[in-house]
């Protein structure tokens, strides 16, 4: 990514938030700002990148769309109407506060509980994120056709539902924040499945979550999830890639990214010392302990057991409860942590992790054929094909040990 798409991506959200303010219209906004963006591609090699590019590119977009709508129907008393909105605009101070006010409410409009899970995440990434509809696509590994209809039918979603453009009220905040965080993690951790060739995801994920915070820094969820992100981040040289996977025991942790590590210890002090615990910054304080142990044998298990105590009673779901009985049978031994499993198997029979957790669990207790069975079920419910070529030799090696 060249310095003219890194910067124009970077404002893309911003823009595009400020010319729906103006001109209510989500597609007019992304067709003038598309348009910014050919007019920058032309003159930002040669002229430089402005000093305040979304400004430029607000601007610019702003006055194609006046274009536009003068040809239509009351276009030229919404172009006034933009005119002398932009003339009350006499301070750069109140264009960022603007600027502040509308990204909110871009986020929460795409984010808006209205719209279907997997059209959220498209519109975050092409709204917000500013990636191309075939970026987005790719990123889901469907056509650019596909991802097409599903932008239109999210964008007409919004207009045929009269989803409101604007920040949720203190009543509503907490659920509609929670959905806009769900969709940022998501991103990130569809990023998470393929290292190697996904990590423009997880990279847009963490630069939109930072937007996220600098937006709302009181809000200790997000900042939660920023530091769960950084401190996944910083484990991801350690992870493998392409067909390998290397657990957490095993990994060097030499080259952990430590500068991501002490950015997210810090964030996660600071949103816990809210006293407002959530599930993300449960999470991100849990991952924390993980990046402070210096060799998997120094890690403080009996903490993080009383972390994920404290999530269950937050987010009360199987899959907390699994990593709490893994953690737990680090402290009480394989066979506390495989009875614990056991609970869990109806609720979780799809979930590979639930499998390969008892395939440890029964290999370390030298239970080798039941073990074995168990990595080949959580093969053939894995997904991703480092997952199952992993789990897929885990159960060969076993059974030739059997």
């Amino acid at each position: 990514m060249d310095d003219v798409e890194r910067a124009f991506r970077e404002a893309h959200g911003q823009a595009v938030a400020t010319l729906t303010r103006l001109f209510g219209d989500i597609s007019l906004a992304e067709d003038a700002v598309q348009d910014a963006f050919v007019t920058a591609v032309q003159r930002w090699p040669r002229d430089g990148v402005p000093d305040n590019p979304p400004g430029w590119i607000v601007t610019t977009a702003r006055n194609r769309a006046v274009d536009v709508v003068r040809r239509g129907r009351r276009g030229r008393e919404l172009a006034e109407q933009v005119a002398v909105d932009h003339r009350r605009q006499d301070s750069r101070s109140e264009d960022a506060e603007l600027m502040h006010d509308d990204q909110l409410r871009l986020i929460f409009t795409c984010c808006h509980p209205a719209i279907r899970t997997e059209h959220q995440v498209a519109l975050t990434l092409r709204l917000i994120a500013g990636l191309t509809p075939a970026e987005v696509a790719s990123a889901f590994l469907v056509s650019e056709e596909t991802m097409a209809k599903r932008l239109v039918r999210a964008k007409y979603k919004i207009k045929s539902a009269r989803i409101p453009y604007r920040v949720p009220d203190e009543a509503e905040l907490p659920d509609r924040l929670r959905a806009v965080l769900s969709v940022l993690y998501l991103i990130y951790n569809a990023g998470a499945d393929d290292i190697r060739n996904r990590w423009d995801l997880r990279a847009e994920a963490i630069r939109l979550a930072r937007v996220l915070v600098d937006l709302m820094p009181d809000e200790p969820e997000a900042v939660g999830l920023l530091a769960l992100m950084l401190l996944n981040e910083a484990r991801m040289p350690a992870r493998g890639g392409g067909d390998d996977v290397v657990l957490l025991q095993y990994q060097d942790r030499s080259v952990w990214n430590r500068s991501l590590i002490a950015e997210g210890h810090e964030l996660v002090l600071v949103c816990l010392r809210s006293r407002r615990p959530g599930p993300f910054q449960l999470q991100a304080a849990i991952q924390g302990i993980h990046c402070a142990a210096p060799h998997y044998r120094d890690t403080d298990w009996p903490t993080i057991v009383r972390f994920y105590d404290r999530l269950l009673a937050v987010m009360p779901t199987p899959v907390v409860a699994l990593n709490r009985a893994v953690a737990l049978a680090e402290i009480e031994g394989p066979a506390t942590g495989l009875t614990m499993l056991d609970e869990l198997a109806d609720q979780l029979a799809e979930y590979h992790l639930l499998h390969a957790s008892r395939g440890a669990m029964l290999e370390r207790l030298g239970r080798h054929e039941e073990a074995a069975n168990a990595y080949a079920a959580a093969a053939e419910v894995a997904r991703t094909q480092p997952e199952i070529q992993f789990l897929r030799r885990r159960s060969e090696a076993l059974e030739r040990e059997v």
